[in-house]
């Protein structure tokens, strides 16, 4: 079962619960997959494809039409993605005949699903309505909020903070002309280092059997993905933009991650 959980909550209730409804699609794909009473699966398929190409038309329309009513800056970055998303979904129904392997043509779907939902969800939905002007953003401090009440993971939270500082550090610097190298050594980090609190954080919820690893790696694996498919090429010709678009990110959800899903990691045993 995949769980709408609070960290994917972007504050806009439409679009929440539109959100919500894709994830009881994508349990009952996994559903479908699982069945091993069912043998000919072709209708359901067909139906659960046929729900998608619906459901992607009413909520990108709605997701787009109040991104374009607030001036939401990533707009056409969303509709790219929204596109890609249309073209997989009707890619499928254009290939997909009764003598197609339903059992692969559901496992591919779920993958995409799955992978699709969390990396747009946390790396690209979840800024909506939440940029900022510029000169208006700071860099956000650790505080007790924060805490976990976990020593390892509280003292790694710290050092991610320190790396979103130095993000607007260089972000705010108006005497440097060339900042990519600087960009990339940060993005370096950035990728390096969350990997590396990732992983200790996962190993410490195994260690608890924490029930909510899954969610969490999934979250991870979002965060990780935007930070890889920068374009180096793009970071060049657009620095400061980038430094901006990459400050509000880190800081919302780091701030969001940490408050509405880390905190919920019980302490258990210490490691």
């Amino acid at each position: 079962m995949y769980y709408f959980t609070d960290d994917c909550l972007i504050g806009v209730e439409e679009i929440d619960n539109e959100h919500r409804e894709l994830f009881r699609i994508i349990n009952e794909t996994q559903e479908l997959l699982d069945n091993q009473i069912l043998n000919d699966k072709y209708d359901r398929i067909l139906e659960t494809v046929e729900r998608l190409e619906q459901y992607a038309e009413a909520h990108f329309r709605h997701e787009e039409a109040y991104m374009e009513s607030i001036r939401h800056p990533e707009l056409s970055v969303q509709k790219k993605q929204h596109l890609f998303f249309r073209d997989k979904i009707n890619g499928i129904t254009n290939s997909f005949s009764s003598d197609t392997a339903q059992q692969e043509v559901l496992d591919d779907l779920l993958r995409y699903l799955v992978t699709w939902l969390y990396r747009h969800i946390i790396s690209s939905d979840l800024m909506i309505g939440k940029l900022k002007p510029s000169e208006e953003r700071t860099a956000p401090e650790f505080s007790d909020t924060y805490l976990t009440n976990i020593p390892l993971i509280d003292k790694e939270h710290r050092e991610l903070f320190r790396i979103i500082g130095d993000v607007y550090r260089v972000m705010t610097d108006e005497m440097a002309f060339d900042k990519y190298d600087e960009i990339v050594h940060l993005l370096e980090e950035l990728r390096d280092y969350t990997k590396f609190h990732f992983q200790d954080e996962e190993m410490y919820m195994e260690s608890i059997h924490y029930d909510g690893l899954e969610a969490q790696k999934r979250a991870h694996e979002a965060f990780v993905s935007r930070l890889e498919d920068m374009n180096l090429e793009h970071v060049d010709e657009n620095q400061q933009e980038t430094l901006e678009d990459l400050m509000e990110f880190l800081t919302e959800w780091l701030v969001n991650h940490i408050l509405h899903t880390d905190k919920k990691i019980p302490t258990g045993a210490q490691h």
